[in-house]
C-alpha cells in the first residue's frame, strides 16, 4: 500500500494489504515479560572464570585479553566461590601500596554473589544490579552456571524494543 501523502484512510474500494512484520513474536516481548533467557540466547553462555588462588595480575589479563569487565572465581570443583570485577581491582589499589597484582584472587573477590535464573523478568535483574550497585550478574541453572547477564546487555536489550516500538508507531501513524 503506497504512502499517503494527505494522511487521509483508504477509500472503501481500495484493497488492503495483508501487514508484515520485521520482527517474531518471541522478539517482541514486552520488557516485563523479557527474561534473562532471551539474552543469553542471543548473547550466548560463555563463562570466564579464574581460580581462588590464581594471583591479580592473571585476572587482570584474563580481563584485558577477553575485553570483559569481571570475572567468575571458581573452585577447584567448579562451583561459584565469587566474583571479581575491574571495580574491586580499582578499590584495591586506591587502598594499597603494597604489590597488588600478586595477590591471591580471592582476597580482593565479592564471595557473597547475586545469581540470576534464567526465567527471572529483565526488570527484576535491572532492579537488583541497581540497588546493589554492581554491573554483572552471574546466570544459574537446575545448580549450574548457565552464563552472565551484565547491566549493558539489558540496557542494549531495552533499545532494541525501543526501536521497535519506534517503528511500529511510525507503521501506524503513516498507515
Amino acid at each position: 500500500m503506497p504512502v499517503p501523502t494527505n494522511y487521509a484512510g483508504p477509500r472503501a474500494n481500495e484493497k488492503k494489504e495483508k501487514p508484515t512484520y520485521s520482527q517474531t513474536p518471541a522478539t517482541n516481548q514486552s520488557h516485563s515479560e523479557a527474561t534473562v533467557e532471551h539474552i543469553l540466547n542471543h548473547k550466548g553462555h560463555d563463562i570466564f572464570s579464574v581460580q581462588p588462588d590464581a594471583s591479580l595480575g592473571s585476572a587482570v589479563d584474563e580481563l584485558r585479553n577477553r575485553r570483559i569487565g569481571a570475572v567468575l572465581v571458581l573452585d577447584e570443583t567448579g562451583e561459584l566461590a565469587g566474583i571479581l570485577s575491574e571495580r574491586d581491582i580499582v578499590r584495591k589499589l586506591s587502598d594499597s601500596s603494597e604489590d597488588t597484582l600478586s595477590q591471591p584472587v580471592e582476597t580482593l573477590m565479592t564471595s557473597n554473589v547475586q545469581t540470576a535464573s534464567p526465567q527471572e523478568t529483565l526488570t527484576s535483574i535491572l532492579k537488583r544490579m541497581t540497588e546493589g550497585r554492581f554491573r554483572h550478574m552471574p546466570v544459574v541453572k537446575s545448580g549450574s552456571l548457565h552464563g552472565m547477564i551484565t547491566i549493558g546487555d539489558v540496557v542494549n536489550h531495552r533499545l532494541r524494543e525501543l526501536e521497535y516500538e519506534t517503528v511500529k508507531l511510525k507503521q501506524i501513524i503513516v498507515g
